[in-house]
C-alpha cells in the first residue's frame, strides 16, 4: 500500500482520503484510528482507574455480567460490555465464544479439540478455549 502524506497550512482542516477497492477490515482499522475511534479503553483494579491500550489486552471475558479484560500478567474489570467492545476494537479482536473476545495477535498456536472445539495458546503462556461455532470465522481471519 503506498501512503502520501502533504503538508497543510495551520489554517485547512486535516483531514485523510483512502482509495480502496474495497472497505476492509484493515480499511474500517485505519479509518477508526484516524477518527481517533481506536483508543484507550477505561479500566478498573483495586479502586484505581487506568487507560489500557488494546494492543496490550490478550483476551476479554465475561463473567456474572462483568468484563473483565487481561493483559500479560493483570486483569482489569472494564464497564463496557463485550458486544461494545467488540464493535470498537480492531480487526484482530474477534469472539471466540459467548463470553469471550480474544487478541488474535496474542495468539501462539492453535489446535484443534475433541467435539470440533480449539484450544488456543497465548503468548503470556495461558490457553483458552474457542468454541465450535466461532471456529471457523477464527480460522480464517488467522489463515488456517
Amino acid at each position: 500500500m503506498k501512503v502520501h502524506f502533504e503538508k497543510v497550512d495551520t489554517t485547512d482542516e486535516e483531514h485523510a482520503i483512502i482509495y480502496a477497492m474495497a472497505e476492509t477490515e484493515d480499511i474500517r482499522y485505519a479509518i477508526n484510528l484516524l477518527e481517533g475511534n481506536g483508543g484507550n479503553i477505561p479500566v478498573t483494579k483495586d479502586g484505581n482507574t487506568y487507560l489500557c491500550s488494546p494492543q496490550n489486552i490478550y483476551y476479554i471475558e465475561s463473567v456474572d455480567k462483568k468484563t473483565f479484560l487481561y493483559t500479560k500478567g493483570d486483569c482489569y474489570e472494564c464497564k463496557l460490555r463485550l458486544y461494545e467492545l467488540e464493535e470498537m476494537l480492531s480487526y484482530y479482536f474477534i469472539r471466540c465464544s459467548k463470553a469471550m473476545i480474544v487478541n488474535l495477535r496474542k495468539v501462539k498456536s492453535v489446535k484443534s479439540e475433541m467435539g470440533g472445539r480449539m484450544n488456543a495458546s497465548l503468548l503470556n503462556g495461558e490457553s483458552i478455549i474457542i468454541s465450535r461455532s466461532y471456529v471457523k470465522d477464527v480460522k480464517g481471519r488467522l489463515g488456517l
